[in-house]
């Protein structure tokens, strides 16, 4: 009884430990998403997109998705390591089920996301498209301006307007033939970036995987401890 007693306290001090490791990566993988979706939100030349009148409501439901999501991790990290820290079974109990809703919305969303990259792609595509028809209003300029820097890329056909729209980064004539247009290069940045996007969310989801894992050692732990009291 000594010795499964001494080996409970060693297994609680030491899940005790990891549990809030495994939930700072969530508060700062939480922080980062946070940050990009505000960043999106209300720096100068993106939330120029917010004022422009648009049927699309991709970037919008993206955006706010992101602040959302950031928010939410970052509440369920800090719920994780306080239950760790206060040894709650009630807390992590919380922790986990909020930690496998996050997980199974991720992976969820990782699906539709494959199975609708295509209809994405063209959705961003029209977009630009919409955007790059209303270039004569300032705030289509700001976007227009940002989708070509980010993507350097030019117009909807590339080439000689490069040198014609103040928008796009300056470059010489030369350089100006081989630019890209925008919807192509929005349809290569997917393909191109896909697995980086697919290695990012795989990351987050491990952390997730060792979060609840260790929740839940922790969490009969606890119980195993307070039952030999």
């Amino acid at each position: 009884m000594v010795s499964w007693s001494l080996s409970s306290c060693c297994c609680l001090q030491e899940y005790s430990g990891a549990v809030p490791a495994s939930s700072s990566e969530t508060q700062l993988a939480g922080t980062a998403v946070l940050a990009i979706g505000l960043w999106l939100r209300f720096d100068v030349q993106t939330k120029s997109i917010f004022e422009l009148e648009s049927n699309n409501m991709t970037f919008y439901t993206g955006v706010y998705i992101l602040i959302g999501a950031g928010a939410l991790m970052m509440l369920v990290g800090f719920l994780g390591c306080c239950g760790a820290l206060q040894e709650s079974q009630c807390m992590l109990g919380l922790f986990f089920v909020f930690l496998f809703v996050i997980f199974a919305l991720e992976i969820a969303t990782a699906i539709w996301g494959f199975a609708n990259k295509e209809k994405i792609v063209e959705e961003l595509q029209d977009f630009y498209r919409e955007t790059y028809e209303k270039r004569s209003q300032p705030a289509a300029r700001e976007i227009l301006k940002a989708f070509h820097f980010a993507l350097n890329c030019c117009g909807i056909t590339g080439g000689l307007e490069q040198q014609l729209m103040e928008s796009c980064p300056k470059k010489t004539l030369p350089e100006s033939f081989t630019t890209m247009p925008c919807p192509k290069a929005i349809d290569d940045v997917f393909n191109s970036k896909l697995n980086v996007i697919g290695a990012v969310g795989l990351g987050i989801a491990v952390i997730m995987i060792f979060g609840m894992i260790f929740s839940m050692v922790l969490c009969c732990a606890i119980r195993r401890n307070r039952e030999m009291v």
